[in-house]
């Protein structure tokens, strides 16, 4: 296998840079028609799996609106996974995991070593025990040619109380784009380990040239545009995921092929 990083560099090349968020919130569910129930929760992940994962080059289910079902919600996120995989979607699966040793590793092992039934391409990861902390998950990463994606600047009002918080060598959200600028240094053509940065935050001074990935949440239903990731993102436009959810599985299941494709063309001018 090449890197993550090499793969999702030529994913984005062939089917443009949106990442498809398959979350299915209660209200989504409602709104397809569907029961809040296993059954409404299996129709609705694979139809969107199967109408998104052939055109798109990443999906990104949200861990937590399988495990509300129990052990077969988890189970359908099995199987949703495997879908897309086979679909030719790099999946990344948004689970925010943080902690220290032996768990650490664990969570590492369940979602980035092959031999796991929930094996994905890369993971969201939180690094406020110590970007340290995610010793496991990276090397794990390495070994498996996996991705691990570290919350840098999110777009949460809650978010600026720790990341904007000032430490001897910057802000945490600098500290923590220091350490995925190392872990990526000489990586070619991309590295492994990205940021989440929101598509709505402020710039400011952070520097965000961490020859990796850059996922961006909020675009379009939760307000990002096309020019706010131009304004947040600057010279590494380039490397951005925007990723949405509401904004593409709102329209439902007839039309998800259709809405990809539209949004994916939108940005494709990011690079033009």
């Amino acid at each position: 296998m090449t890197t993550f990083g090499a793969r999702l560099h030529a994913a984005v090349a062939q089917r443009g840079p949106l990442c498809a968020g398959i979350d299915p919130h209660a209200s989504l569910l409602h709104d397809w028609g569907l029961d809040d129930d296993l059954a409404g929760l299996e129709r609705f992940a694979l139809t969107a799996g199967e109408a998104l994962a052939p055109r798109v080059a990443v999906v990104k289910p949200q861990s937590a609106f399988y495990e509300r079902f129990g052990s077969r919600g988890v189970a359908v996120l099995e199987r949703l996974i495997e879908t897309c995989r086979r679909a030719g979607a790099l999946v990344l699966l948004d689970v925010k995991r943080g902690d220290i040793g032996s768990t650490s590793q664990a969570y590492a092992d369940a979602y980035l070593d092959p031999s796991s039934p929930l094996a994905v391409d890369a993971i969201t990861a939180s690094p406020y025990l110590g970007v340290g902390s995610l010793t496991p998950m990276v090397d794990t990463a390495r070994k498996h040619d996996a991705g691990v994606f570290v919350l840098a600047l999110t777009s949460n009002p809650e978010g600026p109380e720790v990341q904007e918080a000032r430490t001897g060598a910057g802000t945490v959200a600098d500290r923590v784009l220091d350490h995925l600028r190392w872990l990526n240094e000489g990586a070619e053509p991309l590295g492994s380990f990205g940021a989440v940065v929101g598509a709505t935050v402020e710039r400011g001074d952070h520097r965000l040239d961490i020859n990796g990935p850059l996922l961006a949440p909020g675009y379009g239903a939760q307000g990002g545009t096309v020019d706010d990731l131009r304004r947040v993102f600057g010279a590494e436009v380039g490397h951005v995921l925007p990723s949405t959810s509401r904004e593409l599985l709102g329209v439902g299941p007839e039309g998800l092929a259709e809405a990809a494709d539209r949004l994916n063309g939108r940005l494709r001018e990011l690079t033009a």
